[in-house]
Formats: structure tokens, C-alpha cells, sequence
């Protein structure tokens, strides 16, 4: 039997227990946050509201065991968030295997 032509394709997700806690949407955040130094700034850039793009930075905090954004509140010239240096590796990390799981749809995939 002859199986046509395909290809795979997905996403990748982190889950701690059964909560997703880090995928390509939250990791596109933590960047804009890094980049901006705000989280107000990252989730106007990706078209979300300020509370949401606040809850999913709590959530990551709060579902790995040290927090990726860490922010002060501003006064006059406002806040800033910044991305520690556990928030660049958990990014690193996850871009990694995200390459690595890419490969694996590429390679598996019949042409």
C-alpha cells in the first residue's frame, strides 16, 4: 500500500502537572516584556489587554519555582518589568527544544 505524501505539524507546550504554564504565545510575551521593559507596552504590541498579559506573567511566576518577570511600580514615569535571568534561560531553553521539535516534524514527515 503506498501512503501518499505528508507532513506534521504542532506545537510544543510546557505543562506543570496538568497546567500549561509556557508555549510560543507566553514566550513571545516574555520577549516583548524583555525588549519594552513593560508589561503594559508588551500586551498593547500583541493586541491583549493589560490585565491579561498581567495574569499570564502571575501564572508563569507562579507555576515555575522562581519568577521570570519581575516588576516595580512606577510612579511619575511608570513601572518597569524586567525578565530575569531564569526567565532568559527558561526562554533559551524552550526556543531549544522548540528547534528540536521542528526537526522532528521536518524529519518525520513523508515527501
Amino acid at each position: 500500500m503506498d501512503i501518499p505524501s505528508y507532513k506534521l505539524n504542532g506545537r510544543i507546550w510546557i505543562e506543570i502537572g496538568d497546567d500549561k504554564v509556557l508555549g510560543h504565545g507566553r514566550v513571545e510575551l516574555l520577549e516583548r516584556i524583555h525588549a519594552s521593559g513593560s508589561i503594559r507596552q508588551a500586551a498593547l504590541q500583541m493586541k491583549m489587554s493589560y490585565k491579561q498579559a498581567w495574569d499570564l506573567v502571575n501564572h508563569m511566576n507562579n507555576g515555575f519555582k522562581q519568577p521570570l518577570v519581575v516588576s516595580k511600580r512606577g510612579g511619575k514615569g511608570g513601572g518597569v518589568a524586567l525578565l530575569t535571568p531564569f526567565g532568559q534561560e527558561i526562554i533559551s531553553q524552550f526556543k531549544d527544544l522548540q528547534q528540536k521539535f521542528f526537526r522532528f516534524l521536518e524529519e518525520n514527515s513523508k515527501k
